[in-house]
């Protein structure tokens, strides 16, 4: 008999030997087209053979380009708070809020974008790709023109916290998780280059809003963001669609992964690492300018140089994924940001510091991009993709709710000694996930006996 080939992290009860189907002992399934028992299979009509992953041609790359536009109305939305969390704490908001106070908007963002997957993963999962589409962009944009009305901090959390944290949650997981329908060896490239919009939005919207800000005000800044968001909203609405029919009957979470240690290891490495991932991108403006390394005009653009180096972070590391194995980048561009992050205990120039933006932007642009596509690998079909990102997000989701905030608790009157608490507290956390993504990877290889995962 021909060695198995059923993906290692099914479990046994799941496997049906062809020895017991030749033998009579246990029946054929019934053919239907979602491949389960006709008493398992979706109601209504019989579903289209998805057939092969075309791993190209036109419909794939254009949900690619979809996918780029949804990272840069998400990912590169949070990349670029560092901006407004500088101008919200010296101008807006700096009568009635702290360092901390100010973080908890961005790191709200940030949270719900992947607290929501637990929702909009199961839902993409089950065919409702194109409704969360929708409802996301909408919520975006909305979220972003009622930003530009807002003039206390409630309102601030409410319309950039919430209302855009909802849209991101529902449209980044389900733009994430299509790329596995239409990519199959090259599924990591196509994920770098999907994420490469977060770093080129995280590059332009500072820019944007730096340069608009002093002439035009606040307001009318922040509006011009969001009609730019709206209209690049059209690409991915025209152009983004599922290739595979869905499974109705779809539970929140795969109770099957809580039994399976690589995986649950992983998780726990994907909290660590986004508890800490983003200090730098929130306060690197604040340091810049607490420290007199550069003047108050350049600071913001110290948060477009961590977003050049993310640029090719989201896309060399999953090129080669694709040929040494997701996760073992992954463990790389982990390792090494934690190295960075100890970096930054002794920076003290300005050249320094504009280097260490380009390199931690790098590494950590990568440990992002990469995380879907060892969530993919560590699925045991496709139709249990979403869920399993969902979970996996929903740790990342709350570490990124409370690990900018812990940092700016730390941070407190911008002391030499809290800075370096801060530093230490970034540095920490992304060496302890380095820990618990290479405790995954060895359990992987004692499983099924190769180091390519």
């Amino acid at each position: 008999m021909e060695k198995d080939t059923i993906n290692p992290y099914t479990s046994d009860s799941d496997r049906i030997d062809a020895k017991d189907i030749e033998a009579g002992t246990i029946a054929p399934l019934p053919a239907t087209t979602s491949g389960k028992p006709e008493s398992e299979a979706p109601a209504g009509p019989a579903a289209p053979d998805a057939g092969p992953v075309p791993d190209g041609g036109l419909d794939a790359w254009l949900q690619v380009l979809g996918s780029t536009i949804i990272l840069a109305e998400t990912w590169g939305l949070i990349n670029s708070f560092g901006v407004f969390q500088a101008y919200y704490q010296t101008d807006l908001l700096a009568a009635t809020s702290s360092s901390s106070d100010i973080s908890w908007i961005g790191s709200l963002q940030g949270s719900l974008l992947m607290l929501v997957g637990v929702i909009s993963g199961p839902l993409f999962d089950a065919g409702y790709f194109r409704h969360l589409l929708w409802a996301g962009m909408f919520l975006i944009v909305f979220g972003q023109f009622m930003t530009s009305l807002c003039s206390s901090y409630w309102q601030v959390v409410l319309a950039q916290g919430v209302c855009i944290g909802i849209g991101m949650g529902f449209t980044f997981l389900p733009s994430a998780a299509i790329m596995s329908q239409y990519f199959s060896k090259r599924r990591a490239l196509a994920l770098g280059i999907a994420s490469a919009g977060s770093p080129v939005a995280g590059i332009v919207f500072p820019i944007i809003f730096s340069g608009l800000q002093p002439s035009i005000g606040f307001g009318w800044a922040t509006r011009v963001i969001a009609f730019i968001l709206l209209a690049l909203a059209i690409i991915p609405l025209a152009c983004m669609h599922t290739r595979i029919p869905p499974n109705k009957k779809r539970a929140l979470i795969d109770k099957s992964a809580l039994r399976e240690l690589p995986f649950l290891t992983f998780i726990s490495g994907g909290f660590l690492a986004f508890l800490t991932l983003y200090v730098p991108f929130f306060y690197i403006s604040i340091f810049s300018t607490s420290h007199q390394i550069s003047a108050d005009y350049f600071a913001p653009y110290l948060v477009t140089l961590l977003n050049v180096g993310s640029v090719f972070g989201r896309i060399v590391p999953n090129w080669l994924a694709d040929s040494y194995g997701s996760l073992n980048m992954l463990i790389i561009c982990t390792f090494v940001s934690a190295i960075l992050a100890f970096a930054w205990l002794g920076i003290h120039n300005l050249g320094g510091l504009c280097v260490f933006a380009l390199l931690y932007g790098t590494f950590s642009g990568g440990l992002v991009s990469l995380n879907p596509s060892v969530i993919v690998t560590l699925s045991p079909d496709m139709g249990r993709v979403g869920a399993r990102m969902g979970m996996s997000f929903l740790a990342t989701g709350i570490s990124i709710l409370i690990g900018t905030p812990i940092a700016g608790a730390i941070l407190g009157e911008f002391t030499e000694a809290e800075w370096m608490g801060t530093m230490g507290y970034a540095a920490a956390g992304m060496l302890l996930a380095t820990a618990m993504y290479g405790t995954s990877r060895f359990l992987i290889y004692k499983k099924n006996g190769h180091w390519r995962a």
